[in-house]
């Protein structure tokens, strides 16, 4: 089984891959022949040199690691992941030798580089917003007169460190005619870090269910194009598969009991994707797109005709919001989470009676409840020690009273960032005209050339924008094509 799954894994990389062949090749005439020896490193790092060496990797590549950080399972378990894509043509295991072995011209030398030297200066591996994933990449012949030599990666945290793996990775490449593992224009020299903290991908699991392997899957591939956040819209007016020990029938607004996630499947995949230096933030999107909490409390309706948004009138409401964040805190390590507010329609609290009465008792509008809602929310996950993060619906409608945390999330168009870190607003640019990977019409270089800092000049407000996020939304994709949909694209944004 695990065999089974490193393969679809190594298949991923081979889709990611060669559709960024396909991206840089693009702009070639029919006649152009491809130079084998190019190397494609992708993100573009910050800064590199090369030259024109060429290096032969031993299948054997053992692993260095040194600094504060050396006892820490991330790296070691990273380097296994790596090693067996970088030598996934060894049928028999990277560890052993196959017969062909015997019959290959192997070099009388030996290899150029048998050990993958890692320096990790820190031991903290918490995975927060704006951790450091920066590092410093050296492959070189190691020729006996230097003191560095072969292939080291340097960093400050492990982060950084699982980047540097991701480089090294796609610097090597299995030459098909010596049948070994080659670097090209050796010696490379690479330092690099994220242009932004914040680089993002939104699965959505309530349109149509994934099976935990499958947010897996995706989670890996995220790792190859250097993503590091998992936007997990888990909930909708579709269904509600996740488990919420404080109201347990919460979840029987899933599709069945079969396409539900246990607090252990969440805890897995929070896990699996520290491991891969990737945060997951959840979203529970409140008031509106929330119809299937209704299945398990139907309270939390208007009424049983006025199915969202959510019962603004009831203390209830607001008590399993509460107790919803509670049980996620539990899961989910990462400072920010997602309440939505987005697409909000209030004409079904005007037309319900006991909601009228509420809102004419509290002096309220349809539009003020809403803030009201949206406001009282925040409350509940600032509680919670959490950073609340909204779509900008509740910017463009009531920005003056908004938390001063609040993290505008922006999705209908452009120059929503400028205005919001203009306010002194954080904000992740999603803008739905390039980065809706359900958009099938969007090509990838609009993908590509869309940019998170448009219309923002001054320094101090680029800082606020976190970056951005690709966002596939799931209606119209499923278990069967939800890979091929988010990539390549996904790719040129990142």
């Amino acid at each position: 089984m695990l065999l089974k799954s490193q393969e679809h894994l190594s298949v991923l990389k081979v889709i990611i891959i060669t559709a960024l062949l396909i991206i840089f090749t693009s702009s070639l005439s029919v006649s152009t022949d491809v130079d084998d020896s190019l190397a494609y490193i992708w993100p573009l790092p910050a800064q590199f040199s090369s030259g024109n060496d060429t290096l032969s990797v031993d299948p054997a590549l053992c692993l260095s690691v040194s600094g504060k950080g050396s006892g820490l399972k991330i790296v070691e378990e990273a380097f296994e992941r790596y090693k067996a894509i970088i030598f996934e043509h060894e049928v028999e295991g990277v560890n052993s030798h196959s017969v062909f072995n015997n019959f290959r011209k192997r070099r009388s030398r030996g290899f150029d580089i048998g050990t993958l030297k890692i320096v990790v200066h820190s031991d903290n591996e918490e995975l927060q917003l704006g951790v450091d994933e920066s590092y410093t990449l050296l492959v070189a012949k190691n020729e006996g007169l230097s003191i560095i030599g072969e292939a080291t990666i340097e960093a400050n945290t492990v982060y950084g460190a699982l980047r540097g793996l991701e480089t090294f990775s796609q610097l090597c490449s299995f030459d098909y005619d010596t049948k070994s593992v080659l670097v090209y224009k050796a010696p490379w020299y690479i330092q690099d870090k994220p242009r932004f903290a914040f680089r993002g991908l939104l699965i959505d699991t309530s349109r149509h269910y994934l099976p935990v392997d499958v947010i897996k899957q995706i989670i890996e591939s995220m790792s190859y194009a250097k993503l590091n956040v998992l936007h997990w819209h888990i909930i909708d007016e579709q269904s509600f598969p996740l488990e919420v020990p404080t109201y347990p029938n919460l979840w029987k607004g899933a599709y069945s009991k079969w396409e539900r996630y246990t607090v252990e499947d969440a805890h897995e995949i929070v896990s699996f994707a520290k491991m891969r230096g990737i945060n997951v933030m959840a979203e529970v999107d409140v008031p509106g797109h929330a119809e299937s909490w209704g299945a398990g409390y139907p309270n939390l309706w208007p009424s049983p005709s006025c199915r969202e948004p959510l019962d603004v009138s009831k203390n209830f409401t607001f008590e399993v919001i509460s107790g919803i964040l509670s049980d996620l805190r539990k899961i989910f390590p990462f400072e920010l989470f997602h309440l939505g507010g987005d697409e909000v329609n209030t004409d079904c609290w005007s037309s319900t009676p006991h909601v009228k009465k509420w809102l004419r008792d509290h002096k309220l509008t349809a539009k003020e409840a809403y803030q009201y809602f949206v406001l009282t929310a925040q409350k509940i996950a600032i509680s919670k020690n959490w950073t609340p993060v909204n779509w900008e619906e509740t910017f463009n409608s009531f920005a003056s009273n908004l938390n001063p945390r609040t993290v505008v999330h922006n999705w209908l168009g452009g120059g929503v960032c400028p205005k919001a870190v203009a306010k002194g607003f954080r904000c992740i640019y999603s803008n739905q005209g390039f980065w809706y990977l359900d958009h099938l019409d969007v090509p990838w270089d609009e993908v590509y050339t869309a940019e998170p800092l448009e219309g923002i000049s001054d320094p101090s407000n680029q800082e606020l924008v976190l970056g951005g996020e690709v966002c596939m939304w799931g209606e119209t994709a499923d278990t069967s094509d939800i890979h091929q949909t988010i990539w390549p694209r996904a790719a040129a944004a990142a």
